[in-house]
């Protein structure tokens, strides 16, 4: 292999192991059933928190069914805006602005 070709491939890897899926507030991974699911990893340390204005029960980082597209989730009353795609598992990381 030449030189700039393993630079090539070298530099590829990299980027694909840095690349993100575009989601800002959090990361998907595959549904097990095709169906759309919450899980919230990270729950402020323990922070009560509502999603779209209803308490949020399920234990940190637990998928629970919600419906795709725009959702709010609030903690220490600041309200979040996101969005979920369908037939994936969103895992809610990031409060960040």
């Amino acid at each position: 292999m030449k030189p700039y070709h393993a630079l090539t491939v070298t530099l590829m890897l990299s980027l694909a192991a840095c690349s993100d899926d575009g989601h800002l507030r959090g990361h998907v991974t595959s549904s097990p059933d095709g169906k759309t699911y919450l899980a919230i990893a990270d729950d402020q340390n323990g922070c009560p928190i509502k999603v779209d204005g209803q308490a949020w029960t399920a234990p940190k980082g637990t998928p629970q069914p919600i419906s795709p597209g725009k959702h709010a989730i609030e903690c220490h009353g600041a309200t979040i805006h996101f969005a979920i795609p369908a037939g994936v598992v969103f895992n809610f990381d990031y409060w960040g602005p």
